[in-house]
């Protein structure tokens, strides 16, 4: 069964730059309960201090592997960026795409409102690995695959407010307002539930499409859990 990751309770965190103060620095504290356990986690974007007067420029940013040999350690990120195909901005004319200031405020407003989620749709080995702070996990395949998994993919439906009838028919007059989002701007997982979900029916308009995933996201330094 899912893993439901429920985010309950908001904060900003007193930390500050110079400047107007974003959300991505403020942050958004969000509550994890897991088998009991109850964890905190303030999502953010995390600098550390070693980072904050690297200077911006040319050679600083681009040289060679991006940054310069220079640079701190602390301050840089690779990933395998050779892997899928990359995807374009939209998926739907009526499908709003988000980048991380969008979920952070999604993330924001989800704490107050049960109609919201932010769905990890990647499969369940990379939910447990690595994910983003008040995500829960539904797999891309419950839904492509329906037939296949159909306990999964009703008990999904219900947990969305998406209910079946007696005719089969499905109503989503209560449909949650979903986030998806998977590896990063080359992963499919998330397109391909989004259009299991639009084939269905579900409404467009409560879709969302994080299309930068778990890589834009870890290269922005935003706070993830890992296990």
């Amino acid at each position: 069964m899912f893993k439901i990751y429920i985010a309950i309770s908001l904060i900003f965190s007193l930390f500050s730059f110079a400047g107007d103060e974003g959300i991505e620095y403020s942050g958004v504290m969000v509550t994890i309960t897991e088998d009991k356990q109850i964890e905190n986690h303030l999502v953010k974007r995390n600098i550390p201090d070693e980072c904050k007067n690297v200077p911006i420029n040319n050679k600083m940013l681009w040289t060679e592997n991006f940054a310069h040999s220079s640079v701190p350690e602390a301050c840089k990120s690779t990933y395998v960026h050779t892997k899928g195909k990359l995807l374009s901005m939209k998926l739907d004319e009526d499908l709003e795409t988000y980048g991380e200031l969008e979920v952070l405020y999604f993330l924001k407003e989800m704490q107050s409102n049960d109609q919201m989620l932010l769905v990890d749709s990647r499969t369940k080995k990379w939910f447990n690995y690595r994910t983003i702070p008040g995500a829960i996990n539904m797999p891309f395949n419950y839904f492509e695959e329906k037939d296949d998994y159909s306990f999964h993919f009703e008990y999904a439906l219900v947990y969305l407010g998406v209910y079946i009838q007696k005719d089969r028919a499905y109503d989503f007059s209560k449909a949650k307002t979903l986030v998806l989002f998977c590896n990063g701007p080359w992963c499919n997982q998330s397109p391909r539930m989004i259009f299991s979900l639009l084939k269905i029916g579900y409404p467009a308009e409560k879709l969302k499409w994080y299309r930068g995933g778990m890589q834009d996201w870890l290269g922005a330094g935003m706070t993830s859990t890992r296990k």
